[in-house]
């Protein structure tokens, strides 16, 4: 054992430019939150998150991290730990999925709103009942309203540069906003991809441990109270702070992915657009989904169709302005998601967003949402070709599609899905 991590220590000690290791997503997201030199984690283990806590807790055990792990009963213990260690001006890590995120539901305003850096991993599975441990993306867009940053991963590199990132973001004096960090359960969590680790020393020389005196922190030798009641006469004003610190975001959110790739190599910014110079039609997607998406369009570029992506890599705070540049020249539009907003006007709370984001600059054109992969479900490359043109029918018929479109459904045709 001794052997082997001496062996790591020194391949990592090796310029990041010229070191490539194999890491499953679970493992870059440890190895990120041990580069940053974390103090404090609380973690209870739940599918598929459990190797991330698994490897942190070997870091610690092997010596490679010198951090506190707080073994606690739930998640929403797991919640409260972190919040209250942030409180101390300790740099803390979470990570949890689908129930446990549920379970940590009420913590995650009280992060936000007492404004602590927290970082969490959350490794994407469907939500209760029936039971499921698969992907999809219920249980994040479930929090798309507790006042964290929200920030989407496509790969296992994507992972790892998203946790670093998240700490230069939460902890910086003008955000001091919890973030999340998502990765696809087993899709990426446990898939084995090239990974580029920026090693410690670079990834601190990049994310620093912030010196405490630009924000008050629990200290025995200065009392103060955390989370007395806010009366009516101040809570509004508190949560409009949070309402500008979450704007104020996106200044440090997009210096940070430009830094990043200048020293880098690998450039982050709120979206990414694929073969969009002269799209006709673009679909909007985020996570793992997106290398399916993007290899969609691949094979209908080589059939003549002008298909476009745009990436949403940010949800929170949501890239509007972006994302209408994006899209502004092209004749239809369509989302791609993995969660459902039942009830919904239409029942894609993604499409929801970017119909807005659209409408509320003035720009009308054929739209059209599509949900296909929940708890799992396997979407094939042919299924969104097929979403690309359905899209190409609203775009040719100038009209938007009055409901979702379900695809993968057994038994049951998408285009019902109208007439309900």
């Amino acid at each position: 054992m001794a052997v082997a991590v001496e062996q790591r220590r020194e391949q990592e000690a090796r310029p990041a430019a010229r070191r490539r290791v194999a890491a499953k997503g679970n493992f870059a997201v440890a190895m990120a939150v041990r580069d940053v030199d974390i103090d404090v984690a609380a973690i209870y283990p739940i599918t598929p998150q459990v190797q991330i806590a698994e490897k942190i807790t070997e870091y610690v055990a092997n010596e490679e991290l010198d951090a506190e792990v707080i073994h606690v009963e739930s998640e929403h213990s797991a919640m409260s730990a972190v919040v209250a260690a942030a409180a101390t001006g300790a740099r803390v890590f979470t990570a949890t999925a689908s129930q446990g995120l549920e379970f940590m539901h009420e913590m995650l305003y009280i992060a936000s709103g007492l404004r602590q850096p927290v970082v969490m991993a959350l490794t994407t599975r469907a939500l209760s009942a029936p039971i499921n441990i698969w992907n999809d993306y219920s249980d994040a867009f479930g929090m798309r309203d507790t006042g964290w940053i929200m920030i989407f991963s496509e790969n296992v590199q994507e992972a790892y540069d998203n946790v670093v990132q998240a700490y230069r973001i939460a902890e910086h004096p003008d955000v001091l906003l919890p973030v999340v960090v998502t990765l696809d359960g087993y899709i990426l969590s446990h898939t084995v991809e090239p990974l580029e680790p920026l090693g410690r020393e670079e990834a601190l020389r990049f994310a620093p441990k912030r010196r405490y005196g630009y924000r008050p922190t629990l200290n025995p030798d200065m009392p103060m109270s955390f989370g007395v009641v806010g009366v009516p006469a101040w809570y509004h004003e508190i949560k409009y702070q949070q309402v500008r610190a979450m704007r104020e975001s996106r200044r440090v959110i997009e210096e940070t992915g430009r830094e990043f790739g200048r020293r880098y190599g690998r450039s982050y910014g709120f979206i990414e657009e694929y073969m969009m110079d002269d799209a006709e039609v673009a679909l909007v997607s985020l996570g793992a989904t997106a290398s399916l998406v993007k290899a969609a369009v691949n094979r209908l570029r080589k059939e003549g169709v002008k298909a476009g992506m745009v990436k949403i890599r940010v949800y929170r705070p949501f890239p509007a302005e972006e994302l209408v540049k994006a899209l502004e020249n092209v004749e239809a539009v369509g989302t791609l998601n993995r969660a459902i907003s039942y009830g919904g006007v239409v029942e894609d709370p993604l499409f929801m967003e970017v119909a807005t984001a659209l409408a509320l600059r003035g720009i009308v054109k054929p739209m059209a949402s599509f949900i296909h992969g929940m708890g799992g479900r396997d979407i094939f490359v042919r299924d969104i070709v097929a979403m690309y043109k359905k899209l190409m029918e609203h775009a040719k018929a100038g009209t938007s599609a009055k409901r979702t479109y379900f695809y993968g459904v057994k038994g049951h045709n998408p285009d019902d899905d109208q007439k309900m």
